[in-house]
């Protein structure tokens, strides 16, 4: 039968989607499975399968087969253009559109587009816009039916013609492996099944040359290593092709004699060579050398005295004479032992001298975070850097303006960001890094904090004095125990808790209860403050599924309450959201959370109101760059705190996630109470294993360009 999408009601991951019908024979019926994935509100679609009968929602439509047709009725030509998915167009332009040209409305569109001016309120402004949005959906379509030929998700056309425009299907024909890191959701394994299937050879240099630069890619984005060991290249290579080692090594050859790659010799590493992207290479020696620069550049602080304030403890008086008189220090410490206070210390120790200092981190709440606590302005790390005539250049040397910049939460800080932050450092400025060694690195590659602590030529002081305010806090006990390899269990303690249950589903139900129950009753808090941290992405205790499921409960869908899906994720009026990528045009910051306040059909775009009070757009088509924050990972979670933690703790999937510095992390952001519900045997694979080095050649590189 011929129907049209009248609302998605659920998208699974595997694609599976649910969606409200109507056809003519049919005027309102619920259709189901996989071939409708990619199917949006307003479509017309032929549909092929049978009815059947759920035991619990009744009569259903189970589509084997779907294919996208143009709407031929007035009533589903309206639909469609109504439903948003031609920008420009809303409900009430619609109908006054096909009201004018009725049945042959969107050849009038196709054909013709100059007469949509006959229509009232199109003038040529308004008729460009609608003219490109409609052949944008027709070349969409057009993908998305090339994509399902080869097996694919429908669900990346937009995404490839985001990043390619009319281009897409040329590059589909003739180079899909160039949409491996630039369109996201494409990995090596969905480009190669379309070059495979276009006709491109197994043993192709092409196909070897692709798969080399996916597994550094990987290691680097998956793993934060900036390095892969030669040998260990090539077998994993070799392994994801199914081919043999010397093709790969051939490839390898290939890629250097084009200066794709880096192969640097590495006697500590398997083989004796380490194998770079040219990009990271190229990162990893300009920063070592950048901070050379800062080391042996004369001071122009203008105080060099040392400190004596009595107010201060021992190793932090320590900590601020180290900053007055080191062009470039590391400041350590876990909580509790006064960090905050001695930034303070050196910060107005520094101004009363009359010098200027900038106080930075990573992310803004991280940033506003280091204002609060110490009473002076800060900005995150990309904001004092913004000013450079252009960010996608790496290097450009325009120098920030102090004398004095403190970066806190240095162990969240990436080969990528560091590197910028060097090079825009005037030589004789004093560079402070503030952070804690055992939290968790940065989410891109490098692990800058670790890599200055094995360099011995570079000043640190860590502090160790829990001052007793702090200490008699459960979490910080908790936190401490955990660095020091013991279990976090401080019977009669306040502010830590762990429930032990087995089974993760039984979990998952108790975590979902504290966050959105038990915690706000009897805390009296709105469930805002309660912040789901979860080790994993995947499984039932994982961000997705717990996500949804507190969403469902807090925010469900209802009549009159706008929402788009984006693939398997619904936006809702009111969810709360976080982008997960620094965005300078809009201003907002991985890490930041905000409301959705609106969703905006005809012109196809999110709004949310950050938490700051600023309203930003998303378009549809940007979507993946938010997240909801109902369950984030701990690792989205670093440089903020929240007033109340609660996270499962269950050993899904082997734990690979489970790690002592993992655990840390997620305890030490909780302000008031964090709360770990799983099991003991989980809680105990945390707090001893220990997590594997990342492959890094910045302390190597540092300490050899000092000895210089």
């Amino acid at each position: 039968m011929e129907a049209s999408v009248e609302q998605l009601v659920f998208v699974r991951e595997d694609e599976y989607t649910v969606a409200r019908m109507s056809a003519e024979s049919v005027p309102a019926f619920v259709a189901t499975g996989r071939a409708l994935a990619g199917a949006q509100p307003g479509e017309t679609l032929r549909l092929s399968g049978d009815w059947a009968e759920h035991p619990r929602y009744g009569r259903r439509f189970a589509v084997a087969a779907c294919e996208r047709i143009v709407p031929a009725t007035v009533r589903a030509i309206t639909i469609y253009l109504g439903s948003g998915l031609i920008r420009g167009i809303g409900p009430r332009l619609a109908y006054a559109i096909v009201d004018h040209f009725g049945e042959a409305t969107l050849k009038v569109i196709d054909a013709e587009p100059e007469r949509l001016t006959e229509v009232v309120n199109i003038g040529p402004a308004r008729q460009g816009q609608i003219v490109r949005a409609w052949r944008e959906q027709k070349q969409i379509a057009a993908l998305m039916v090339t994509l399902q030929g080869f097996g694919v998700s429908p669900l990346l056309a937009a995404k490839v013609y985001q990043v390619y425009g009319d281009d897409s299907a040329e590059v589909l024909a003739s180079d899909p492996y160039r949409m491996i890191g630039r369109v996201r959701g494409v990995a090596f394994h969905t480009a190669d099944r379309i070059a495979l299937q276009s006709g491109v050879p197994e043993r192709s240099p092409q196909r070897v040359q692709a798969a080399l630069l996916d597994r550094l890619e990987s290691a680097a984005g998956r793993d934060g290593h900036c390095f892969v060991p030669l040998p260990n290249l090539v077998a994993q290579t070799a392994e994801l092709i199914e081919q043999e080692q010397g093709l790969v090594a051939r490839a390898v050859d290939a890629l250097q004699a084009e200066r794709r790659v880096v192969v640097e010799a590495a006697p500590d590493q398997p083989g004796g060579a380490a194998v770079y992207t040219k990009q990271t290479h190229g990162r990893e020696v300009r920063l070592a050398a950048e901070l050379t620069r800062l080391m042996r550049a004369r001071s122009t602080l203008p105080l060099r005295a040392f400190t004596e304030d009595t107010s201060l403890h021992d190793d932090q008086r320590a900590a601020v004479n180290m900053a007055l008189t080191s062009t470039v220090s590391v400041l350590t410490g876990g909580p509790g032992v006064g960090k905050s206070h001695t930034v303070k210390a050196i910060a107005t120790t520094v101004r009363a001298a009359g010098g200027r200092v900038t106080l930075a981190a990573p992310t803004g709440k991280a940033a506003k975070r280091l204002s609060e606590l110490t009473g002076l302005p800060a900005m995150t790390v990309h904001r004092m850097l913004a000013h450079q005539p252009d960010p996608a250049k790496l290097f450009d040397e325009t120098p920030v303006q102090a004398d004095l910049v403190v970066v806190d939460e240095a162990s969240m800080l990436d080969l990528h960001l560091t590197t910028r932050l060097a090079t825009a450092v005037p030589s004789g400025t004093h560079l402070l890094f503030i952070g804690d060694s055992d939290q968790l690195p940065s989410i891109g590659a490098g692990d800058v904090l670790a890599d200055l602590l094995k360099v011995e030529a570079v000043p640190r002081v860590q502090l160790t004095h829990v001052f007793r305010q702090a200490g008699g806090s459960g979490i910080v006990e908790a936190a401490h125990r955990i660095r020091a390899g013991r279990m976090p269990l401080t019977p009669g303690r306040g502010g830590f808790w762990f429930e032990e249950l087995d089974d993760p589903a039984k979990v998952a139900d108790r975590v979902a209860h504290l966050a959105m129950e038990a915690i706000p009753r009897k805390q009296g808090v709105d469930p805002s403050q309660v912040q789901v941290l979860c080790p994993m992405r995947r499984g039932e205790t994982g961000t997705l599924e717990l996500g949804r499921r507190i969403q469902e409960r807090l925010n469900p869908a209802g009549d009159g309450k706008d929402e788009h899906w984006s693939g398997s994720t619904v936006f809702r009026v009111g969810d709360r959201v976080m982008p997960i990528r620094n965005n300078y045009d809009k201003g907002v910051f991985n890490g930041e959370i905000g409301t959705v306040t609106a969703v905006v059909r005809q012109d196809r775009v999110v709004e949310l109101r950050t938490d700051d009070g600023e309203i930003v757009q998303y378009g549809f088509d940007e979507l993946d760059d938010l997240t909801h924050a109902y369950a984030i990972s701990v690792h989205r979670s670093q440089g903020s705190e929240y007033p109340f933690v609660v996270a499962p703790i269950v050993a899904e999937a082997g734990g690979i996630m489970l790690r002592r510095r993992l655990l840390y992390t997620l305890v030490t952001r909780a302000k008031a109470w964090v709360v770990l519900v799983g099991q003991r045997e989980a809680l105990e694979l945390a707090v001893h294993r220990l997590g594997r080095p990342r492959n890094t050649g910045l302390a190597r590189r540092l300490a050899h360009s000092l000895d210089l």
